[in-house]
């Protein structure tokens, strides 16, 4: 039988590339593909979103970003 004579040498090639795609895509690619851990919100952060979503007025908006100052220093 003359299985590894060079006759498959085009479709070892073609394993290698498929197998460095998916490692480069493992390990490489950008934090927002679903399930993968993204960076926790600080609490300003959600209270922007909270004003832009129309959660809450700016004048609530204020009272609690001072009130957040107020702690942190």
């Amino acid at each position: 039988m003359h299985l590894y004579e060079g006759h498959f040498w085009g479709m070892h090639i073609i394993w290698w590339i498929i197998w460095v795609i998916f490692l480069f895509w493992i390990f490489f690619t950008p934090w927002d593909v679903p399930g993968q851990k993204t960076r926790k919100k600080n609490p300003l952060d959600i209270l922007k979103k909270r004003l832009a979503t129309g959660e809450i007025t700016t004048e609530e908006f204020n009272e609690k970003k001072n009130l957040l100052k107020k702690n942190n220093s």
